[in-house]
């Protein structure tokens, strides 16, 4: 019997090791490995044009005025949301009746790599170059592609790795996007960024900006779109190349069109019939969209308050990531402590007390009520940068707020996987899925409206906190129990 029972167990853990999630055999360590770069070709893009060098040029200096340009940005990504909103859902469900996701991957290459790169032509009106409408255009078309590659990327994990290295390689992929960023902005930063501000001479840094770039034509702020574009391109050919796909089905598009509706449809009546499921993603969906609102806006707000150059948002990029890794580590040693209930009560309501703290402050004033005058007070420190109590005072809450941020994308998995039916886990992470991309509008449209209502940055940075305030209200509602299976 003893014989027997670890005869069982050796075949098992055989049966772990060989086959995936989904039950193909697992990928070879360097088809996973390449699975986990397509991450690091994805973050650059992030770094370099949605947070920290192109989405603050485009406001400050393309449109030249920070509130209306906020507002032009923030519409062209709440009409991207609505577009990945309807679209993403879709796709990832008649890519399950076809099979492959590599080709679905490939066409969103196709079109993000010419867009990020055509943001080189994005120059102020005197200038020549695209016109604005284009741009955002791009900017359309770069956000659905971001959105939309994610849900294939994320879809081929069950398939190369075994269960229990599930999470491991998702850490893995986490790890290395995190690592890109570090990467592309310290190389933009030490090459380009600083020699053009021409603030600091340390002896290592080039005498003038790499490949001869024209700071009084904004060329160091305008190759972020094409630095990210080259990046992409390059760093997902591994994941083409090495990484296994599903094999194709044979099932025609049609089919697969009509297929994937009836997927969806039977997905969200079965949400319904499990409330304490459909409340927490519910809250899910109202702080994530805060979260990635807050995340999009920060180097476009800081950039309009304290006129931050190019040098500096990147500083602050790179004082940024490290948080956030941090903070995905400290969530999930929190959660393991006291459950994921509690981890992001504390997390959501952190994230919305640093908020507070952050708006609190301007280069005139610091929360809400103290005075500052920058023209009489002596720098804080000898380093140029961060020089004024406001702006030091921000850079720490904000890193303060990335831990959180951190914190809350760890717990929040962790908690679908606590309370979703054992025997639906896979399509119950799929509406998970979802429901992160099904209010991705409602974000950019809050900044829009209040930015306008207003005439305000600061109104329409303020105006996530909504959303995380009544995700943070319906979490309370949300009991930590599995549900039970629905057949």
């Amino acid at each position: 019997m003893a014989t027997a029972v670890t005869s069982a167990k050796l075949q098992t853990d055989t049966l772990d090791v060989d086959r995936s999630a989904t039950g193909e055999k697992v990928a070879s360590r360097l088809g996973q490995v390449s699975w986990a770069l397509y991450e690091c070709a994805r973050s650059p893009y992030l770094s370099l044009v949605t947070i920290y060098v192109f989405a603050p040029y485009f406001t400050n200096t393309v449109i030249g005025d920070p509130i209306r340009g906020q507002g032009m940005w923030s519409f062209a990504n709440t009409i991207a949301g609505l577009l990945v909103a309807i679209l993403a859902p879709l796709t990832g469900a008649m890519s399950d009746r076809l099979g492959r996701r590599k080709p679905w991957i490939i066409g969103i290459m196709a079109l993000s790599v010419p867009s990020c790169i055509a943001l080189w032509w994005a120059m102020p009106g005197a200038q020549g170059g695209l016109p604005v409408g284009l741009i955002l255009a791009f900017i359309v078309i770069l956000a659905m592609g971001f959105s939309c590659g994610e849900v294939f990327h994320n879809s081929m994990l069950p398939s190369i790795v075994s269960p229990r290295r599930l999470g491991s390689l998702s850490g893995l992929g986490l790890a290395v996007g995190n690592a890109g960023s570090l990467v592309a902005l310290t190389a933009v930063l030490l090459t380009i960024a600083l020699p053009a501000s021409k603030v600091i001479n340390w002896s290592f840094l080039p005498a003038q900006p790499l490949f001869g770039l024209d700071p009084a034509l904004h060329e160091h702020e305008r190759i972020a779109g094409v630095i990210a574009g080259l990046w992409l391109l390059v760093f997902h050919l591994p994941l083409l190349l090495w990484t296994p796909d599903r094999p194709s089905t044979g099932v025609t598009i049609k089919r697969a069109v009509s297929e994937g509706l009836k997927q969806l449809w039977h997905t969200v009546q079965r949400a319904r019939q499990l409330s304490n499921v459909g409340t927490y993603l519910l809250a899910r969906m109202l702080y994530t969209d805060g979260l990635v609102a807050i995340i999009s806006y920060a180097g476009i707000y800081v950039s309009g308050q304290f006129k931050w150059d190019v040098a500096t948002l990147m500083l602050f990029g790179l004082a940024l990531t490290p948080a956030g890794i941090a903070g995905g580590l400290l969530g999930g040693w929190i959660d393991d402590k006291i459950g994921s209930r509690r981890a992001i009560q504390i997390a959501v309501g952190g994230a919305i007390l640093s908020m507070l703290g952050a708006i609190s402050i301007t280069p005139s004033q610091i929360f809400f009520v103290f005075p500052y005058d920058a023209a009489t007070a002596q720098p804080i420190w000898s380093f140029p940068y961060f020089q004024t109590l406001p702006e030091f005072l921000y850079l720490v809450i904000f890193i303060i707020l990335v831990v959180f941020i951190g914190a809350i994308f760890s717990n929040s998995r962790a908690m679908m996987a606590r309370i979703s039916p054992v025997s639906s886990m896979t399509q119950f992470f799929g509406l998970y899925a979802v429901s992160g991309w099904a209010t991705a509008f409602i974000g950019h449209g809050l900044v829009a409206f209040f930015t306008s209502t207003f005439n305000s940055q600061r109104a329409g940075f303020a105006s996530p906190l909504i959303l995380l305030s009544l995700g943070l209200l319906i979490v309370f509602r949300v009991r930590e129990e599995r549900a039970p299976d629905v057949v």
